[in-house]
């Protein structure tokens, strides 16, 4: 068997290799991630599920244990996500996701209690099913093979997850006190299973048959290899657990609001729809970064920016403007630096191959475990120095780790290669 080339952490695609990006439509890995950000972005996460929770006399320290045992499939997908590279193609796997975790979820809202033991089963089953989108959008966006339409790819990718989960957050509140749970259950489901069907127009993949089971394992550890074990994957393993960008602070900022003078209305806006809205934006913003700089060095840059943003909310007059101004930067930047984080998992993968789908699982899946430390040293620091200790936990630690890799990749030598090599 052919010996895999440049795929791993070493790679840096040609900004301007050929002119495929048409072919690939990068715009629309927006649309394709939806399914799956409705359900973890909007139902579980998005505040969907706790407002209904609430309604329903269910306590905060129910709601959150529910929650946090709905949110486990968001970490845990790489076990199971190495599915979408066999069998079918990535498309076709997206496309059965979706539409599954569409049914599961109108079926989950039919139940009577919400907290029920049938409600929980079907809406995990929902959000592992919703997970199969994410690993098929990885494996997609690695095939690409120029620089440019992946930076797009991960820009409109970032855009769509924040966006579609702020929206259907709105959608699904605003039309509670107005349908019962069957209405809620269908809409939730058209939103999931309706960009679904984008799958049909997704990219074309190239078929990678290795012939034998042996030759199929081989072929997966030898992309594994090339990814994981060796110097240059250490920088960028550090890229995905460092603290900068890690947006532990979005959830936090609400809780602090009054201590700015700012009114719970305001706060339910700039930190509900204006705020995903504003988050989704700065993931589009993202495709208009220069491509000439690596994505690893470019993310270490728009963390420090986002960094900065929170200078406001630490050294500012504690009023309301100050409040405002600060949370509209640190939204705005903090969907910049997800989209150059997904573009920095693209260029630690290389190309997708055989293993794409589950090894962008793998990597996209340590980039959850600084949002958990930070929420931690965000916490801690609030409760000690009030707002101000809060977010200046997070400015100071986030700008040290993002100081440090980008010095690291500043000295680093480029490296280009006009497009993937992958063995047969």
């Amino acid at each position: 068997m052919n010996e895999i080339e440049a795929v791993g952490a070493e790679v840096l695609l040609e900004p301007s290799s050929g002119g495929r990006a048409g072919n690939e439509r990068p715009w629309i890995f927006g649309l394709l991630i939806a399914p799956s950000a409705v359900v973890a972005n909007g139902v579980i996460q998005g505040g969907v599920l706790a407002y209904l929770l609430s309604v329903q006399g269910i306590g905060s320290g129910r709601q959150s244990h529910l929650i946090a045992l709905l949110s486990l499939p968001t970490f845990l997908y790489f076990l199971w996500s190495p599915i979408t590279d066999f069998f079918v193609r990535r498309r076709t796997w997206l496309l059965v996701g979706g539409l599954v975790a569409a049914v599961l979820m109108a079926a989950a809202f039919h139940q009577k209690a919400l907290s029920s033991q049938g409600t929980l089963i079907l809406m995990l089953l929902s959000a592992i099913c919703s997970q199969l989108v994410v690993s098929s959008c990885g494996g997609m966006m690695g095939a690409m093979r120029a620089e440019k339409p992946r930076r797009i790819a991960s820009s409109f990718y970032q855009a769509g997850s924040l966006g579609f989960g702020a929206l259907a957050a709105w959608v699904l509140v605003w039309l509670s006190s107005r349908a019962n749970h069957d209405v809620l259950g269908l809409t939730a489901a058209a939103l999931i299973g309706i960009p679904a069907l984008f799958a049909l127009a997704a990219p074309p993949q190239e078929t990678i048959s290795v012939g034998t089971f042996a030759g199929t394992m081989r072929r997966i550890w030898s992309e594994c290899k090339t990814t994981f074990f060796r110097w240059e994957a250490v920088p960028y393993t550090a890229c995905m657990v460092f603290p900068m960008a890690s947006g532990a602070a979005i959830g936090l900022l609400s809780g602090v609001a009054r201590q700015y003078g700012v009114s719970g209305d305001s706060v339910a806006w700039m930190n509900g729809l204006l705020g995903g809205l504003l988050m989704a934006g700065g993931s589009a913003a993202a495709a208009l970064l220069p491509t000439k700089l690596r994505s690893s060095t470019m993310y270490m840059i728009v963390s420090l920016v986002n960094c900065a943003a929170l200078f406001v909310l630490w050294l500012g007059p504690m009023r309301s403007s100050t409040y405002y101004l600060g949370v509209t930067l640190y939204l705005f930047t903090i969907g910049t630096c997800y989209a150059m984080f997904t573009a920095v998992v693209l260029e630690f993968l290389g190309h997708s191959g055989k293993s794409g789908s589950g090894r962008y699982s793998i990597i996209n899946s340590l980039g959850n475990v600084p949002v958990q430390y930070m929420l931690l040293l965000d916490g801690w620091g609030g409760d000690k120095w009030g707002a101000r200790g809060l977010v200046g936990v997070e400015a100071v630690v986030g700008g040290v780790g993002g100081a440090l890799l980008l010095a690291y990749f500043l000295m680093q030598k480029p490296r280009i290669a006009d497009e993937v090599a992958v063995g047969a």
